[in-house]
């Protein structure tokens, strides 16, 4: 919709104000006189004329009464009346007793004969614009009116109606019909609501999905820590009742109470992580980082793992140097879970690619496995927090589904990004990149 800023909308009001009682008093002007002239008409010009000769051919029966009386019907005829004075100002003949009216034209004008003054002639003639005035005063009112209506349905009303829309919006009900407007400030003012609106809708479906999330995520660490917890507990009361009755078995229950407290200890360390980067509280130390380096460090650091079920970690580019600002303890962690993630989902002797390399102003990295890939709907939820693909939950068989979450996030705090996807080749994909120091 096409609009107009409100001091240009100003102007042309004041302007049609001014201009439409003109319009009115030419077009009644014009309807009485049929010209444009604002003066005399061309009648009442003949009719002057035929006055003053009359008057002037006959100065010596200025006294006659048959003459003034048939100057008198002359006069009559052309809605004039006459003033005669002698040179001594001395009235000889006056039409009207009352020549002191509204709306008079007058003709002054002396009588000249033989280089004296013998008389001064005062013509007054109908000059009445009545009807002009009251027509040019109506459309004055017209105007205003027009102008008016204009004004309240373009600036009043919206604004009105933008009034309602804010207590609306201030009750929370964001489903409200902002009022359009032709005025460019006020349209402005809609859009800003209307941006403030869907911004509001967006911020309450995020608040709803985080609601949602917040109470996923309390029953499934609820879930996560009973499981280790009845098993830590179980083998302890074991202990305690004798039911290890022999040093081997002592052995065991032990080892298995130390592993299920590895697992709590890992979950606690996961989660403390988790909240941190969710609630942004992550401020990572801006040191020189050489990514290579961290690269090759959690690779030493999962090698014992990968070595239990065979696999072949085939390293590429490694010789070269990667200098990033970030925080190596944050880096080595996010690159520990995505191969912790691949030696998982690794089949025994499997291999695990992993490639660093330069892309202008950012250095990528990535992490293939020679496993059975993501699903359509693990590629869809594989960052979800708590997300795990198989359903039985198995610490054995998998994570606790923060792992992918946090490695993203510290990415994404580094000015990166990771993302998910299956090899053409068959295998999960995961590539990310964080940029370069400066």
């Amino acid at each position: 919709m096409k609009t107009i800023h409100i001091r240009k909308f100003t102007l042309l009001s004041l302007f049609f104000i001014q201009l439409l009682p003109w319009l009115f008093f030419v077009t009644a002007h014009l309807i009485e006189t049929k010209t444009f002239d604002l003066g005399m008409s061309h009648l009442q010009k003949e009719e002057l004329k035929e006055t003053i000769q009359l008057i002037e051919t006959n100065t010596k029966n200025w006294t006659n009464p048959a003459w003034q009386k048939h100057l008198n019907r002359q006069l009559e005829n052309a809605n004039m009346d006459v003033s005669i004075q002698s040179e001594l100002d001395k009235v000889i003949y006056q039409s009207t007793t009352d020549l002191d009216q509204p709306f008079m034209g007058t003709e002054q004008f002396s009588i000249i004969q033989e280089g004296r003054v013998i008389g001064r002639v005062d013509i007054y003639h109908s000059n009445s614009r009545v009807i002009q005035m009251i027509v040019a005063f109506v459309g004055l009112l017209l105007a205003f009116f027009i102008v008016a209506y204009v004004m309240r349905r373009n600036i009043l009303t919206p604004l009105e109606k933008m009034s309602i829309c804010a207590r609306q919006i201030a009750e929370g009900n964001l489903d409200v019909q902002l009022p359009s407007s032709q005025i460019a400030e006020i349209a402005e003012v809609r859009d800003g609501f209307k941006v403030m609106v869907e911004g509001l809708k967006k911020s309450f479906q995020k608040q709803v999905e985080l609601e949602g999330e917040r109470r996923f995520v309390i029953a499934s660490v609820a879930h996560d820590l009973r499981t280790p917890l009845f098993a830590l507990r179980g083998y302890l009361d074991g202990l305690e009742q004798g039911i290890a009755n022999s040093p081997e078995k002592q052995a065991k229950y032990l080892a298995i109470c130390k592993e299920k407290s590895a697992q709590l200890d890992r979950l606690v360390e996961d989660l403390f992580t988790f909240t941190k980067t969710e609630y942004s509280e992550i401020e990572p130390n801006q040191n020189k980082v050489d990514l290579a380096h961290v690269l090759k460090n959690s690779i030493d650091s999962i090698k014992p793992k990968a070595q239990q079920k065979h696999i072949s970690i085939i390293e590429d580019c490694f010789r070269d140097h990667y200098v990033i600002e970030g925080d190596t303890h944050l880096l080595e962690r996010a690159m520990n879970n995505l191969l912790d993630n691949a030696i998982r989902h690794t089949p025994y002797k499997g291999k695990i690619f992993i490639k660093s390399y330069k892309d202008r102003d950012r250095v990528c990295f990535s992490i293939r496995d020679t496993g059975e890939g993501f699903s359509s709907e693990e590629i869809k939820n594989v960052f979800k927090p708590l997300y795990r693909g198989e359903v039985s939950r198995n610490f054995s068989t998998g994570g606790f589904g923060l792992g992918l979450t946090i490695s993203q996030r510290i990415i994404r705090v580094h000015g990166g990004d990771l993302i998910a996807e299956n090899c053409k080749d068959g295998g999960a994909l995961l590539t990310g990149w964080v940029p370069l120091a400066s």
